[in-house]
């Protein structure tokens, strides 16, 4: 294989590829081979059938396939030798071919720009720790406390108010009939909490243990038996127990109670659950900070096909005309997602940075924790949508890049309090929304045109993604 580039315009080259007609002729040699193990022709025993008798039987078919096999091969082997990355997927325009001929074609390439990766490392961005008061921890463990209350049984004579908790035993009816599930004992109520049926609390404020109280509620909406719902039901209700609420005593057996080891060491373990609840939000800020810097690196020349593949995906749902106005603007943006995206992909890919299955399947199960009740729903999405764990790994492959960036550039660490932290959030939040307003801005001219789904816009995944695509055209 004789492989030469021309034409050579930025970024834009022509790739010719050169395979003389005895190779091609091997190519055909070995797949007539294998056809003869496997075909049955009357007349001929298996595996004895000419390959004259072959080639007139199954010879386009076999060029053609023979042909696709080289050119998909070839072509990948081309620019991997001249050390080409395209962006998008090369033109192939054949010149020559045909049985016992030579096989010459071009492959029309834009080539993804050489970037420079070292400057990363320079990269100086705020890294925070937030230290956590010792009376945030104290405030905490006592809001705890306080949603986790005792109850201390009190004498016949007391009445039942808000707050208290009552144990009843209950028969219900519906227009004087009893229902599937109409019965029921041991019940414990919290008075004021309302948790039961709407209205049935407040109508056991005032009763004492061993009275006897028809309650009356509507049943709801959701209730099994469908012809009750909305009917109202009488509650015959005995008293069995009422008990004060009592404060919760904060010691190493509540501690314990908690799964800490004392007293001690739930105030350690509530410390870091709080400085843990900044730390994501805090380290997502360190974040952007870095894609902001890397943003500021220059990259000469950026593909056109990139752009323009960016551009649509920026102006999805939106009229000709209105994305005809906010052209220049998308142009920008699609230029800064492109070039990041460009920086971090080379980043890994001098870093070695992979994906492993393992990996992928985490954060599949990091995302079944946040949906609960809904695991099952989850999996068959991502086992039914290829494009959906493609997503999933570029996700991932990103993260992976920018916490190895993070190592690399330069810290300036912060040690900040949470009423800081909150502040500095707070701020963030501010900005985002204000860039959330400025894009809605750009797009409010938008009617009738139904939402797209929107693709995952153009960064490191994306780019890696692109750079391995080769097609015949």
């Amino acid at each position: 294989m004789k492989i030469t580039v021309e034409n050579i315009k930025g970024l834009n080259k022509d790739v010719k590829v050169f395979i003389d007609k005895e190779t091609m002729n091997s190519y055909m040699d070995e797949k007539y081979e294998e056809i003869k193990r496997t075909v049955n022709l009357k007349g001929f025993r298996p595996g004895k059938v000419p390959k004259e008798v072959l080639k007139r039987q199954f010879g386009k078919a076999v060029f053609g396939e023979v042909l696709d096999k080289v050119l998909k091969d070839t072509s990948t082997k081309a620019l991997e030798e001249k050390k080409i990355k395209p962006a998008g997927q090369p033109k192939l325009d054949l010149k020559t071919y045909g049985e016992d001929k030579d096989l010459e074609y071009v492959l029309s390439v834009t080539e993804l720009p050489k970037v420079e990766v070292k400057s990363l490392e320079n990269i100086k961005f705020d890294q925070y720790t937030v230290k956590i008061d010792n009376s945030e921890t104290d405030k905490r463990i006592k809001e705890i406390a306080k949603n986790q209350p005792s109850f201390k049984e009190v004498s016949s004579d007391v009445k039942a108010k808000d707050g208290d908790q009552v144990t009843i035993d209950y028969k219900a009816t519906v227009d004087g009939k009893d229902f599937k599930g109409s019965e029921s004992k041991n019940t414990q109520l919290t008075l004021g909490k309302d948790l039961f049926l709407k209205g049935f609390d407040k109508q056991l404020i005032g009763v004492k243990k061993n009275d006897e109280k028809i309650v009356e509620a509507k049943l709801p909406e959701n209730f099994p038996e469908k012809e009750l719902v909305n009917k109202k039901a009488q509650f015959n209700c005995k008293i069995l127990n009422i008990k004060n609420p009592e404060e919760v005593k904060i010691d190493d057996a509540f501690a314990k109670n908690l799964g800490a080891k004392d007293l001690t060491d739930l105030k350690a373990l509530i410390s870091k659950q709080i400085n843990d609840e900044y730390k994501n939000s805090l380290d997502q800020l360190s974040k952007n900070q870095i894609l902001k810097e890397i943003e500021k690196i220059k990259v000469d020349e950026i593909p056109e096909n990139l752009i323009e593949e960016e551009i649509k995906i920026l102006s999805q749902g939106m009229s000709e005309e209105d994305a005809k106005k906010s052209r220049s603007k998308f142009t920008e943006t699609a230029k800064t997602r492109i070039k990041t995206g460009l920086i971090l992909n080379e980043f890994g890919e001098q870093n070695k940075i992979n994906v492993s299955e393992q990996e992928i399947q985490a954060e599949v199960q990091k995302q079944l924790r946040m949906m609960p009740g809904q695991e099952k729903m989850v999996m068959d999405f991502y086992q039914k949508n290829p494009s959906a764990v493609a997503s999933l790994r570029g996700t991932v492959y990103e993260e992976k890049i920018l916490n190895l960036v993070k190592e690399k550039a330069k810290a300036n660490k912060k040690e900040i309090s949470k009423d800081e932290a909150e502040k500095i959030l707070k701020e963030a939040h501010n900005h985002d929304h204000n860039h959330e307003d400025e894009k809605k801005e750009i797009k409010k001219s938008v009617k009738t045109k139904p939402e797209k789904e929107k693709k995952p816009s153009t960064k490191a995944s994306k780019t890696k993604a692109k750079a391995k695509k080769v097609s015949k055209k």
